[in-house]
């Protein structure tokens, strides 16, 4: 495939995801200015603009497409929103969120080494200002100010852990799955002065959180 081909490929799966979801328009010129057959391996190229995960290595996936598009809506973010990711993987969410927020206002952190770096480099290349570190999501970047948004590509079992929820300002929300494999639910997180607000958005299949 050439540059026409995956351009017209990935017009046809924002075009699907239009009729599918209901999610913002903003969200889906986000998924269409990202070239995602350029996160995923080259092995898979021909199948970047399927609807479906892909394996990255590792053990880990790039997500779906319209998984990354239902997350991004909830985020509900805007330009100059400072957004905290957790699970950077090979990059793509990242740069779908860039698309929304603007250059350096997203933060990722990656608990495979070789993935943060892989993902460091390749969003340099494309142009993508993202600050992306290897290291632990309940403990990166620990000088920064409250976030106002968050959400993680990775599924704790006992819920978003108090670390990251903290990293929030209030006002700002958190998306993430959380529970074990076969009985994840993906959650919104709302911060209040005297609480937490969830709503619970449906079943879903992400990897652990390490």
């Amino acid at each position: 495939m050439d540059d026409a081909d995956y351009d017209a490929a990935r017009r046809a799966l924002v075009a699907g995801l239009r009729r599918r979801l209901d999610v913002d328009e903003r969200t889906l010129a986000a998924i269409e200015s990202v070239p995602r057959h350029a996160f995923v391996p080259e092995r898979d190229r021909s199948r970047a603009y399927a609807d479906r995960p892909l394996p990255i290595g590792h053990d880990q996936t790039i997500s779906a497409p319209h998984m990354v598009a239902v997350m991004t809506d909830l985020l509900d973010v805007g330009p100059g929103d400072r957004v905290f990711e957790v699970g950077t993987g090979c990059g793509y969410h990242a740069a779908v969120i860039a698309e929304v927020v603007g250059p350096g206002n997203v933060y990722s952190v990656e608990y495979v080494p070789e993935l943060a770096e892989t993902a460091r480099e390749r969003l340099r290349r494309l142009g993508y200002d993202v600050t992306v570190r290897a290291g632990d999501g309940r403990t990166a970047f620990p000088d920064e100010p409250p976030f106002d948004a968050a959400y993680l590509t990775c599924a704790p079992t006992g819920g978003v852990p108090d670390q990251i929820v903290d990293r929030v300002r209030t006002g700002g929300r958190i998306v993430a799955p959380v529970g074990r494999a076969g009985a994840q639910r993906l959650v919104r997180l709302t911060i209040g002065d005297e609480g937490v607000d969830r709503e619970d958005h449906g079943g879903v299949r992400f990897v652990p959180m390490q």
